[in-house]
């Protein structure tokens, strides 16, 4: 068997837990944690470690095929130098144009076929965008970074459930007056192909959530299951999508309905989020599908107020890793 690449992680806001937790996730690599290199200033690290009191051997490297080399034994990084000294829980715009950098560089290495999957600490957007950002977020930048015309999803997943959006960081007024059939089934299709190729489930099951209490009621509680989710259904079930619904958003995250379907298709951002969270909220994982390349994300954010006193927990991280390793083994095994 050809021996897998190790993954790109990238800087993420340099005033946030990333590095916190990057750290204390390389001293767990013996519990199954895919090799993995990160793009980040290297001083920084052995500060932090030093700091953290944390027992992290930093070894630079200049190629990512080094990294399989020294992982065991240190924590492989590709050198991205910080304009300005970071300080915890305060971001500096100045350092940002090095994390866009990190992100351009990470998904660089796996189009070249030097890393596996990309794995992404978190930003904090304000301060990217004082910088000269111009995406809302990490997964409109990476679709335009995979440089075709690519709608992503974002995937919220642990052990016991899988979660996709039909709305995502808008208002919940802004959801219902958004939400169409149109967008339920693209999300719907790129779903159902990301099951297929990246997870290996050969006949996946969508389970479509409702938006009104008791998915409507008959239309007694609103209108939108009728007018829109059902006619979404339908037209997903004619095309060869195993698409079931509206469900009751308030029975279907019961523990007898999570085993009869593969993911949740949600209506707006709480109504999946609530219950992923409930169930592991260390061990969620943001993941884009429909991308070009696989990319995984720990499902919080950069957490200024505890950055660089060790708190922060490395689970999450630890679970987009083995995530993305998986994924991007299933996807190498089924070409679909």
């Amino acid at each position: 068997m050809t021996e897998r690449l190790p993954l790109a992680l990238t800087m993420g806001e340099p005033a946030g837990v990333g590095g916190d937790i990057t750290l204390k996730a390389w001293l767990r690599r013996e519990e199954g944690l895919p090799a993995f290199f990160v793009i980040d200033d290297p001083g920084r690290l052995i500060s932090l470690a030093h700091h953290l009191k944390l027992d992290v051997p930093v070894h630079l490297i200049t190629d990512p095929s080094e990294a399989l080399d020294h992982f065991q034994d240190a924590l492989p990084v590709l050198s991205a130098p910080l304009a300005v000294p970071n300080t915890p829980g305060t971001p500096n715009p100045t350092n940002a144009p090095l994390v866009i950098d990190s992100i351009e560089r990470a998904v660089a290495c796996v189009q070249n076929a030097q890393a596996a999957a990309v794995v992404t600490n978190p930003i904090a957007k304000d301060a990217l965008y004082e910088a000269g950002f111009k995406f809302p977020g990490h997964t409109e930048f990476l679709a335009d970074l995979a440089g075709e015309n690519i709608k992503p999803v974002m995937m919220l997943a642990c052990e016991k459930l899988r979660v996709v959006l039909a709305t995502v960081h808008v208002s919940v007024r802004n959801a219902v007056e958004h939400l169409n059939a149109d967008t339920i089934c693209k999300v719907a299709r790129i779903t159902d192909r990301a099951l297929k190729r990246d997870f290996g489930v050969s006949n996946p099951i969508i389970a479509v959530a409702g938006l009104n209490p008791h998915a409507g009621e008959g239309g007694a509680m609103g209108r939108e299951e009728i007018d829109i989710i059902a006619p979404a259904i339908e037209r997903l079930t004619a095309e060869g999508i195993n698409a079931i619904g509206p469900m009751p958003p308030d029975t279907m995250f019961s523990a007898k309905a999570l085993p009869t379907y593969d993911a949740a298709l949600c209506m707006y951002h709480d109504q999946g989020l609530i219950p992923i969270k409930t169930l592991d909220f260390d061990g969620g994982v943001n993941i884009t599908l429909g991308l070009p390349f696989v990319r995984t994300s720990p499902d919080h954010g950069t957490a200024f107020d505890i950055a660089g006193t060790g708190t922060a927990s490395e689970k999450s991280l630890m679970a987009a890793m083995r995530m993305a390793a998986r994924m991007a083994d299933t996807r190498a095994a089924h070409k679909v």
